[in-house]
């Protein structure tokens, strides 16, 4: 199931991407291009193969890792903005671009890259099991690395989502609110994911679905709001009775 999911996430991120090209080619939402490109490069990075090549690459220290906490970061600003913008949500906007947002931003970097200096992370290994593995210090501090990992994007959902919601219960088009209410159910599934130090290991199958979950409704919901503009856009038909 946690590879269907996670080669199903990877496959939506990496088609609506290079579907983008042409028009970031162009100079026309480029913004999109660059959310989804990042959002695949942070899939691949979740995958082990991907991930132990980048590693060894860079030293073999679990730095790309950390790499892929800034990836997130960078990838959940913009959409957030997007979003933001996209629907009017000038409350959400001003609580990413203004003080707090950046606070909240900065706090989760410091705490990020501090923890994970505290760590022996000597040992390439998808999502740091093996730093996990080496005792109960190391454990502690994988998970305060990774809730560090998800404060910022929780923040960034969190302050979509009264948009998203009346957005989803509005009478907009219908592509619109659909959108709108994937975009919730993924600020909803990031925040739960905050969860994951306090879900036991029978259950921890839930902490790759809570994360997959939420970049796959985010993307989707991108997506949509995408395919809504350019259905807008297109002409109307010619009124015959083949219409």
């Amino acid at each position: 199931m946690i590879a269907i999911l996670q080669w199903t996430t990877l496959a939506v991120c990496g088609i609506v991407a290079l579907a983008r090209i042409p028009s970031a080619l162009r100079g026309e939402n480029r913004s999109l291009f660059f959310i989804y490109a990042f959002m695949t490069v942070a899939i691949l990075l979740s995958m082990d193969a991907p991930y132990l090549a980048v590693d060894q690459v860079l030293g073999g220290t679990n730095l790309a890792n950390l790499m892929l906490r800034f990836i997130i970061f960078g990838a959940i600003f913009a959409l957030g903005l997007r979003v933001a913008r996209g629907f009017g949500a000038d409350d959400a906007l001003r609580l990413i671009t203004g003080p707090v947002g950046i606070v909240v931003l900065g706090a989760a970097s410091v705490v990020v890259v501090a923890v994970f200096l505290m760590m022996d992370t000597a040992g390439s290994s998808a999502g740091l099991v093996d730093v996990f593995a080496k005792d109960a210090r190391h454990a502690a501090l994988v998970e305060y690395y990774g809730a560090a990992g998800r404060l910022y994007p929780a923040y960034v959902t969190l302050a979509l989502l009264p948009a998203m919601v009346r957005t989803a219960a509005s009478r907009l088009p219908v592509l619109v609110r659909l959108s709108a209410a994937l975009l919730a159910v993924g600020s909803v599934a990031i925040t739960l994911s905050l969860l994951s130090p306090a879900i036991p290991p029978s259950l921890g199958f839930l902490r790759f679905v809570f994360s997959y979950t939420a970049i796959l409704c985010l993307v989707l919901g991108l997506a949509l709001i995408w395919l809504g503009k350019t259905v807008a856009k297109r002409p109307p038909k010619t009124q015959t009775g083949f219409n």
